[in-house]
């Protein structure tokens, strides 16, 4: 079943997570795309990427319409874990090994300002994301340790980011409150917000620029040519570019894109409100992710409550019990959270690549597979989209080195293929090696 409807019991609804309950949800603007239309360029999906496209397409004069299947920020840019990391999910030194020196030090710099982008928007234009500095990065073992260490100091070095702190076993404690982790660091130069008010902030300032969102508006089909034409149930949309910006619920419009992106799911849950309590996990208010390789990842929201992730699924639908396995991972983490409730479980679905490195294709120009780094990247690629349609093609192209090939048998055997990879890599999390 299509992405965009297998998981989500409501149909053009944000999904009920304590996001959604804590955002002032617009009612739909423009409605659903009618009848016959005409645009500059098109852009298919109102999340972090394609709002930040639209935004800089209106805002240079383009006429430019966003066809959403349901509200702006409905995808997971409304659900992520709202944090905004640093860099690639890869480190900069495997970068530079296959790429070379220049193209790395090009996707630092790119990497670099989708942060101060997220972070003056932030600060001008949506305060009320609450964008907070500080994500840590917890290790199981002391090898792992020593490899943050190590990839601190080659930043610090080689790109002159000296915003890592390398913190041993005693003292990361004293930060993340596990007895699990035996070191880890704290990246000052990363943070964490609110994702969907982030992404509703940008869906408002890409109208105030001028362009038009049509949400209630799947692309059904897309037919290539000059102009393109993308038909949706109720109208058809005419445009000289198109942008995919769907990520993981992007359903394969486009082939060359489906057989490299593929998506997963990711689950998220909400504690009660733990007032002062909340000091016993954490001694800041920062942000967490660890290096197992079905990651978790948590923080702190405003209210208290803590907010943790991490499970993962690689199959078509949720699961039916999302909130049993993530209060078992919560509480091996931290045993002290024992008997807490859960009060909103909710789940998304994000676009991976072989790589784990971000797709950026130029046939009908495309952005996706960000792989647990979206909050920042997507936004920087979004522009580097639009830019390209404009006639300024230098983010694009260094987006364009990074490595992103086919799953082995496209489409069609991504799923199965990269489900037995992910099983295992699952074994090795739970056994600890």
């Amino acid at each position: 079943m299509n992405p965009l409807h297998r998981n989500d019991p409501v149909r053009g609804a944000h999904p009920p997570s304590w996001y959604a309950a804590t955002a002032d949800v617009p009612a739909s603007a423009s409605g659903p795309l009618r009848g016959a239309h005409c645009a500059d360029v098109a852009v298919v999906g109102a999340g972090y990427c394609g709002l930040w496209a639209a935004r800089t397409l209106a805002a240079a004069g383009l006429r430019t319409v966003v066809l959403e299947a349901h509200r702006a920020g409905w995808g997971a840019s409304g659900r992520n874990g709202g944090q905004v990391g640093t860099g690639f999910n890869r480190s900069q030194e495997w970068l530079e090994a296959r790429l070379g020196e220049g193209p790395a030090r090009a996707l630092w710099d790119l990497a670099e300002e989708g942060k101060r982008q997220l972070r003056d928007f932030c600060a001008t234009q949506a305060p009320e994301a609450r964008y907070l500095p500080g994500v840590a990065h917890g290790e199981y073992s002391a090898a792992e340790a020593e490899g943050t260490r190590r990839n601190a100091e080659f930043l610090a070095r080689r790109y002159g980011y000296d915003r890592v702190e390398v913190l041993e076993p005693e003292a990361f404690r004293s930060l993340v409150r596990s007895p699990l982790y035996v070191g880890g660091t704290l990246d000052r130069g990363a943070g964490h917000l609110h994702p969907l008010r982030y992404a509703l902030a940008l869906a408002r300032s890409a109208e105030r620029a001028g362009a038009v969102i049509h949400e209630h508006s799947e692309v059904l089909r897309i037919d290539k040519g000059s102009p393109a034409v993308l038909r949706t149930a109720e109208g058809e949309l005419r445009a000289d570019h198109v942008i995919l910006a769907g990520n993981g619920y992007l359903p394969d419009l486009e082939p060359e894109v489906a057989a490299r992106v593929m998506p997963i799911n990711s689950f998220i849950g909400a504690t009660e409100p733990l007032g002062d309590r909340w000091t016993e996990v954490l001694a800041e208010d920062i942000a967490v992710a660890d290096s197992k390789f079905v990651v978790n990842y948590y923080r702190f929201a405003e209210d208290r409550r803590f907010l943790f992730g991490g499970r993962e699924a690689y199959t078509l639908g949720f699961p039916r019990d999302i909130g049993g396995p993530l209060v078992r991972r919560m509480t091996r983490l931290f045993p002290q959270l024992r008997g807490v409730r859960i009060e909103h479980v909710w789940g998304g679905t994000l676009g991976i690549t072989m790589t784990r490195l971000p797709l950026i294709a130029r046939n009908v120009i495309s952005g996706g597979g960000f792989s647990g780094h979206g909050v920042a990247l997507s936004g920087i690629a979004g522009r580097a989209m639009a830019e390209a349609v404009i006639g300024q093609a230098g983010r694009l192209d260094a987006f364009s080195l990074l490595p992103a090939p086919r799953f082995p048998g496209g489409a069609a055997l991504r799923m199965p293929l990269l489900t037995l990879a992910m099983t295992w890599y699952g074994l090795r999390d739970r056994l600890g090696f």
